[in-house]
């Protein structure tokens, strides 16, 4: 039995000059993105928020499974847990081997054990990975990983483009976060995704304005 099948709806006849044109100025705009790691407290409606994960769920997945959760954290009380937890595990790390091989390119780019941010700014996105559809399921998601990256990327995107400050955290494995968010065994959390307004003093590194150029970045076979 074929499956059902729908006409394609996106824009497509546009004049190659029309689509350099888009290409570039979405290049311009994504070049203003840097990570922050001062917030302010103002707040930011949750419907920005809801809107860019909506957009984040258009992302393509492994056999279409759409293996990912966004748990969303803005109680102050969540996210004081949440900074313990977190600062705990960055002490260990800062004190193992990122004490010794990444210590030098984590100070290049501000990053400490503490972060006050995780209380500071409104929300924090918790992206998790659905390794099953659900606990009972016998076929796992393909691709868990790498499709909710991707997702990420497209969420990210929005904030920025929404004008918001991000900033990316990779705790891992953090299974505290499964409980501290409510969500079953079968997720694995995959990245925080620390939400807001940058501070009056917020700053970017020198080192972060570093970008590979294209011919850095890619090739032509």
């Amino acid at each position: 039995m074929k499956p059902m099948m729908r006409p394609w709806t996106s824009e497509t006849e546009l004049p190659d000059p029309e689509r350099i044109a888009r290409a570039r100025a979405f290049e311009a705009q994504m070049a203003t993105r840097h990570s922050c790691r001062s917030f302010s407290a103002e707040p930011v409606p949750r419907a920005v928020i809801e809107a860019a994960i909506a957009a984040a769920g258009a992302a393509p997945s492994g056999a279409n499974r759409q293996p990912w959760h966004f748990a969303v954290l803005s109680s102050p009380g969540t996210k004081t847990a949440l900074r313990v937890a977190v600062e705990e595990e960055e002490r260990h790390f800062y004190g193992g081997i990122g004490g010794s091989e990444w210590q030098g390119l984590l100070n290049d780019l501000g990053a400490r054990a503490d972060k006050p941010y995780l209380e500071t700014a409104p929300w924090v996105i918790v992206a998790f990975g659905k390794t099953r559809a659900s606990e009972t399921d016998r076929f796992p998601n393909p691709h868990v990983t790498e499709s909710v990256s991707i997702a990420c990327g497209l969420l990210l995107t929005s904030l920025h483009l929404a004008g918001l400050a991000t900033l990316v955290h990779t705790a891992l494995p953090a299974r505290f976060l499964n409980r501290l968010c409510r969500r079953p065994e079968h997720e694995k959390p995959i990245m925080l995704i620390i939400v807001g307004h940058p501070a009056e003093d917020a700053t970017v590194p020198a080192a972060a304005l570093e970008r590979k150029p294209l011919d850095k970045i890619a090739s032509w076979l």
